[in-house]
């Protein structure tokens, strides 16, 4: 970081990812960003003048960032391995007006990845992207032109002239016309309970089978020219990945739990 406020962290020109043998082509993009990029986007502040960027994989990609406001602005990708990049980022900061520029070479993967200014704020108002690697891995929702809402506002008035709800009304204990009185726990309690287990276990041997050759085959490939260190350094960043979704999970199924009770 220099003194005038510019910063590149997790710059990689030379070092290949995993199963990348060779760079398959050499990019560059050049991105703006500033308050004037958010006018076409009701309801934002800031922006970028490209929302989407697409690459094959095993790209070399240098970009050059131009900041066109006087504050400071980010161009901050998330999600890549952590083994080559420090917290699995590559980030470009500037104060401007002013231009920054780093390169990074993209992994092997397909994947979809997350690109946002992290200054407080900035990302919310607007300023946030998507690169997307081969076939990509899906999309993230609200990036301005390019993908809707996960849950858009919705303003309409109902028939009767009042107010939608933001959120629909509980009907648990409510009982419809024509609905059975049967309770749901004693219908839980009907059903088979070695019906889940049996499934599951018959489903984890299909998996196993039919699955370890093309996970041998795939370890074999990801991890060529990968040292022993890069090796552990990606299977605890795999690992940790597994964790917080783990976790997330069990936050989801006990915030649902309590709203049932």
């Amino acid at each position: 970081m220099d003194m005038d406020g510019g910063m590149v962290m997790g710059q990689n020109k030379d070092k290949l990812p995993g199963g990348c043998s060779r760079i398959s082509e050499e990019a560059e993009i050049t991105v703006r960003a500033g308050h004037k990029y958010a006018k076409e986007f009701p309801g934002t502040m800031y922006g970028f003048s490209e929302h989407e960027w697409r690459f094959k994989p095993c790209t070399r990609l240098t970009v050059h960032f131009i900041n066109e406001d006087n504050i400071r602005h980010q161009w901050m990708m998330h999600g890549l391995p952590k083994y080559l990049y420090d917290k699995g980022m590559f980030h470009l900061e500037v104060t401007g007006p002013a231009k920054i520029s780093g390169t990074l070479i993209l992994p092997k993967e397909d994947r979809t990845y997350l690109v946002h200014c992290d200054i407080a704020q900035h990302m919310e108002k607007g300023m946030k992207g998507e690169l997307i690697v081969g076939k990509g891995s899906g999309t993230f929702p609200t990036i301005p032109g390019v993908t809707d809402a996960a849950i858009p506002d919705n303003y309409t008035p109902a028939p009767d002239g009042k107010v939608q709800p933001a959120v629909a009304p509980p009907t648990a204990g409510v009982e419809k016309p024509g609905e059975s009185t049967v309770k749901k726990s004693d219908q839980t309690a009907a059903a088979p309970s070695g019906s889940w287990f049996s499934g599951s276990l018959v489903l984890g041997m299909v998996l196993g089978i039919f699955g370890t050759p093309v996970a041998l085959r795939f370890g074999r490939e990801r991890l060529s020219g990968m040292t022993g260190g890069d090796v552990l350094a990606m299977v605890g960043g795999f690992l940790g990945h597994m964790i917080d979704i783990t976790l997330g999970l069990i936050s989801r199924l006990m915030h649902s739990r309590g709203k049932k009770k």
